[in-house]
């Protein structure tokens, strides 16, 4: 699996915005991850389509939307059209699982399920062919900043290994906690795609430090 990093905006300087995306473009993170809050199925809001649009016109990075919404399937379409190249939602978000990842892909992008910390991960299995992605949450959705939980690991391995047993070369993203030292217990789970906030955007060396997050090594 390519070991990629997906860079939080909720952590970046939105005032600087486009400095920090050439920032992120030259320190080697694959991804640009944007977590769309409505202030009802998390307790908080953040930004939606004009700030993805506006994003999508300043970089190439791939844009990796995490929608923590309520019925996401009303705007996933939107989101694509608007520049997501990954779409995820919440599984305990809507009652059409499969609508929703149908949508996504139809409108061209690809499908992700997130989960949060309790959250049986044997909830996504009857998913994962039709997936892309899925997304463990090893915080509580809805601020940064927080501690990684260290028991949503073991749902990391869980999904790793059922993808494997049934042949699917699936993308694992985590977010929520990354430093210093969960980043390598992340790797190891067998998560490959990192959601990295302020841990990156604080680092002295950015460049340095997403290098040691897809190593897998204590920075």
């Amino acid at each position: 699996m390519k070991n990629q990093v997906s860079a939080s905006v909720l952590s970046a300087d939105l005032l600087h915005l486009e400095d920090e995306i050439k920032r992120l473009e030259q320190s080697g993170a694959e991804m640009l991850h944007f977590d769309v809050m409505d202030g009802i199925f998390v307790n908080n809001i953040s930004y939606g389509l004009p700030l993805l649009e506006q994003v999508r016109g300043a970089t190439e990075m791939i844009l990796d939307v995490h929608l923590m919404i309520t019925k996401p399937e009303r705007y996933v379409e939107r989101f694509v059209k608007k520049g997501a190249d990954i779409v995820s939602f919440h599984i305990e978000a809507t009652d059409d699982v499969i609508g929703t990842i149908s949508a996504i892909k139809n409108a061209g992008a690809k499908a992700a399920v997130a989960i949060k910390p309790n959250t049986p991960a044997e909830a996504v299995f009857e998913f994962l062919p039709l997936l892309d992605m899925v997304l463990v949450m090893t915080v509580e959705p809805g601020f940064g900043g927080q501690s990684l939980i260290p028991e949503t690991l073991r749902k990391v391995e869980i999904i790793r290994q059922k993808a494997q047993d049934i042949g699917l070369d699936l993308d694992i993203e985590v977010d929520g906690g990354i430093n210093a030292d969960t980043a390598p217990e992340a790797k190891k789970a067998g998560a490959n795609v990192i959601v990295s906030g302020s841990f990156l955007f604080h680092a002295d060396d950015m460049k340095k430090t997403v290098e040691l997050i897809k190593k897998g090594n204590k920075c």
